[in-house]
């Protein structure tokens, strides 16, 4: 029976120091896995490597790594490499949005650019730099961090148009790199309630509506927004033997959001709220 344990599958995780990103790093530290975990900075980032090194199996390296700069992915590579001889699971977690920039006349090119080289450009320096090494180690895993704004006209520009072209470009290492044994998944996440996003959410200062929240809320079928766990649960399902035959594929962890309209609607148009009975 194949176990969900990464032991033997040293990762790298970007983004690792807070939020989901750090979630998924201690998930893989509690599967027994070796990873090296990476932020700009290496004072956000340490404290994280040495909590989870003592708390599990695991050993958690931290590096100081700008994702968009292909001189320091290099060396976030070589660390890895380093310390555990291969690179067998890749998380492509760093990213990040511009409120300010929510739609294409408020977007202006310094900000287009900007959230491209963080969504998009940085997942490709970063997988184009771990491949030859996981084609060395006889195959491995990719997950990158995607989004529902990527799949449909949701808002935020730049932001959507770089989640949108990671579908490609991991549906393109799978193809291409396959018969090497690498996958490579996506996972489009809807909202994540991470500590910041309800912060934002929260946040109703200079808004209309102060029922943010709950007008969030209805938009998910199931009633709840995600949590970084689950992410990370997925990813870890992603990363580990359990998936060995996905690839290539989008793995929508949204409640529903991107199933239909809203909850509120739905009820309204068909009663969707009355609670069944057997007949």
């Amino acid at each position: 029976m194949v176990e969900l344990s990464l032991r033997d599958r040293p990762a790298i995780v970007t983004g690792a120091s807070r939020g989901i990103g750090r979630e998924i790093a201690a998930r893989f530290a509690e599967a027994g896995g070796d990873a090296a975990i990476c932020s700009r900075s290496l004072d956000d980032v340490r404290p994280v490597a040495e909590e989870l090194t003592a708390a599990h199996d695991g050993r958690v390296v931290p590096v100081e790594c700008d994702v968009t700069d292909r001189d320091e992915v290099r060396s976030l590579v070589d660390t890895a490499l380093d310390e555990f001889g291969e690179v067998k699971v890749l998380v492509n977690n760093a990213g990040g949005s511009d409120e300010s920039a929510n739609v294409a006349h408020r977007c202006d090119e310094e900000t287009f650019e900007r959230m491209v080289d963080l969504n998009l450009k940085s997942q490709f320096l970063l997988s184009k730099e771990v491949l030859p090494a996981m084609v060395a180690a006889g195959g491995g895993s990719m997950v990158h961090m995607g989004s529902v704004n990527g799949l449909f006209g949701i808002g935020l520009s730049g932001y959507s148009e770089a989640k949108s072209g990671l579908l490609a470009m991991s549906r393109n290492i799978a193809a291409h790199y396959g018969q090497h044994g690498v996958r490579s998944n996506v996972i489009s996440a809807g909202t994540i309630e991470t500590a910041s996003r309800r912060e934002e959410m929260e946040n109703t200062e200079g808004r209309s509506d102060s029922n943010a929240r709950e007008g969030w809320l209805d938009q998910y079928p199931l009633g709840r927004f995600g949590t970084p766990r689950e992410v990370a649960d997925t990813s870890l399902f992603l990363a580990s033997e359990l998936s060995s035959f996905i690839t290539g594929e989008n793995v929508v962890l949204d409640g529903g959001l991107t199933t239909s309209l809203s909850t509120s609607f739905i009820n309204e148009v068909y009663d969707a709220d009355e609670v069944p009975s057997r007949r």
